[in-house]
Order: structure tokens, then C-alpha cells, then sequence
């Protein structure tokens, strides 16, 4: 039976829409049984366990703290089956697409890791968040990770990998960095639905999170490797090789200069990208330096009806 996980804090406006879309769906169009959805409301204030519980079928753990890490271990201590899925509660995943992805794993047993394309309405959204996410989605990180779409459906191999992961901000580029490029895909049959932020203002709050984040990753990859070396000579004395470097999704210039050389007309789209990428880098300075990877910075511009 495939299970789904959906770590919700203070959720109450948004977590309708994705339980209903998950209930949703053609019963002839269905093969086996309904998945077994488990909504774990992690440090809630608002009412989001109530909305949660009025769906049917749909079972509620609630828990005090507010953190998404231990929200995500309490859902597998309840979760059924494999394949396993684990859903942000502010996106849109519709039953046929989690059987899609389901299908991809099935069908393909060196995978251990999926998720779906994803749709961005920006038509809401201010001209500058519109261009930034001209060029983010067709950065060839962006394109094949499994990050930034808010769905990852793993094996129970898979699911081996993430439940051996820290606790960190950048959840989701983990757990896609976990994974080889063998090993994960992105389905094209599944789509999930991703709000954007709607202002600059919400839009810089998102990136200056993903700017700390990616540092707290990276200096838990340095950590790792620092210690796994084993010095500078092996037991016979012949020179130890140095550690890979660890998978990184940073944008490159070389990136963007390869988007620019196929698409000269992204040029202004490129630079607020770049603006906004310096803003949030010189903004998350501070908490990077202090070491403060527990503040959210939650956007709630996405979260409007």
C-alpha cells in the first residue's frame, strides 16, 4: 500500500486543497487500494488538525514541536507501506499523480527516488518574481533535481537513505542530493502544483532561506567528509585519494551563461535573477555567521486564496 506523509504547521488556509486532490480521483482509474495518507500537524496553533480530520480516510498525528524533521519521522512511524511518499502541505498532488510516480518505481527497480514535474502560476505574481522564475526553471540543476517541488516518493531502499539524513533546513535538496542521477527521476506523466511566492519582498524572503540553508548543508557535507578521511597515507603507506567533493545544486555562472548563449532574450530575466541572488546572499550573511538555521522565514504570500 503506498503511504503519504504531509508535515503540516499552521496549514489551516492551504491543506484543504492538497487532501482533496489527493481524494479525488476516477475509482475505475484506480488499481488497489487508496493510499494511506497520514497528516502529522507539527506545533499547530490554528485549525489545521480540524480541516485535516474532516477528510475521510485521512488520519491525524498532532505533535507539540514545531519542527518539519520530527514531524517527518513521527509519519513514518505511523505510515503503512511502500512506496512512500512525502508531501508539502501547501502544494497541489493529485491522486493520478501519485500514481504515476508509484508506477515509475515500480517499473524501474535501480530508481529509489521520484517525483513529479512541477507547475508554477505565476500569473498573480509581480513582474520581478516572473522573471526570476524564467530563468530558475530552466536551470539544469532546477530540471532534474528533486527539490522545489515539495513531493519526493521513495522505496523503502530509498527511504533508507532519507531517514539517515540530519535535521536541516534544506530538507528537500538533501534528500535529492541523496540520490544519484541513476537513481532518481522526475516523472513526466505526475505533476505537482507549486505556489510562488507573490511579491519581490516574499520572493527574497524565500531565497535568503534557501541561502542559509544551502550553507548549514554544505558544512554538514564538509563535516562528513572531514570525517571520513583517514589522513594522508593509507596502512601501506601509499597516499590516501582525496574525498569527492560532494554533490552541490548551486547556479553557476557558467550556468547562465549557457542559458544567455541559447536564449539572448532572458538577458533582463537574468539579471534580477542575479539581483535577487546577491540581495539574499547579503541578507542571510548574518544568520550564517551566527549559525541561526531554525528561523523560517516562512512565505505567506503563496498561502493566499
Amino acid at each position: 500500500m503506498t503511504s503519504i506523509v504531509i508535515p503540516a504547521h499552521n496549514e489551516e488556509r492551504v491543506i484543504g486543497r492538497l487532501l482533496d486532490a489527493l481524494l479525488t480521483g476516477d475509482p475505475a482509474d484506480s488499481a488497489g487500494p487508496r493510499p494511506d495518507i497520514v497528516v502529522v500537524c507539527n506545533g499547530c496553533t490554528d485549525g489545521t488538525a480540524k480541516v485535516a480530520g474532516a477528510r475521510p480516510g485521512v488520519r491525524v498525528i498532532e505533535i507539540p514541536v514545531p519542527s518539519k524533521h520530527v514531524a517527518l519521522r513521527t509519519g513514518d512511524e505511523h505510515a503503512a507501506g511502500f512506496p512512500r511518499l512525502y508531501v508539502d502541505a501547501d502544494v497541489v498532488l493529485g491522486s493520478a499523480d501519485v500514481r504515476e510516480l508509484t508506477r515509475a518505481l515500480a517499473g524501474a527497480p535501480e530508481l529509489l527516488a521520484a517525483a513529479p514535474e512541477r507547475d508554477l502560476p505565476l500569473a498573480g505574481c509581480a513582474w520581478r518574481v516572473r522573471a526570476y522564475y524564467r530563468v530558475w526553471t530552466r536551470l539544469p540543476a532546477v530540471r532534474e533535481g528533486l527539490f522545489g517541488r515539495g513531493v519526493i516518493a521513495v522505496t523503502e531502499e530509498g527511504y533508507g537513505r532519507l531517514a539517515a539524513l540530519p535535521p536541516l533546513m534544506a530538507d528537500d535538496l538533501a534528500a535529492s542530493l541523496a540520490f544519484g542521477p541513476g537513481e532518481r527521476t522526475v516523472v513526466d506523466g505526475a505533476r505537482v502544483v507549486v505556489h510562488p511566492p507573490r511579491t519581490w519582498a516574499d520572493l527574497i524572503r524565500r531565497r535568503i532561506r534557501a541561502a542559509v540553508s544551502t550553507a548549514q548543508l554544505e558544512a554538514r557535507q564538509a563535516q562528513s567528509a572531514g570525517a571520513g578521511e583517514r589522513g594522508p597515507d593509507d596502512a601501506a603507506g601509499q597516499p590516501e585519494p582525496l574525498t569527492p567533493a560532494p554533490p552541490s545544486a548551486r547556479t553557476s555562472t557558467a550556468d547562465l551563461r549557457t542559458l544567455l548563449r541559447g536564449e539572448p532574450k532572458l538577458l533582463p530575466s537574468v539579471v534580477v535573477f542575479l539581483a535577487a541572488a546577491v540581495t539574499a546572499r547579503r541578507k542571510a550573511a548574518k544568520a550564517i555567521r551566527g549559525q541561526d538555521f531554525g528561523t523560517w522565514l516562512r512565505d505567506e504570500s503563496s498561502r493566499e486564496s
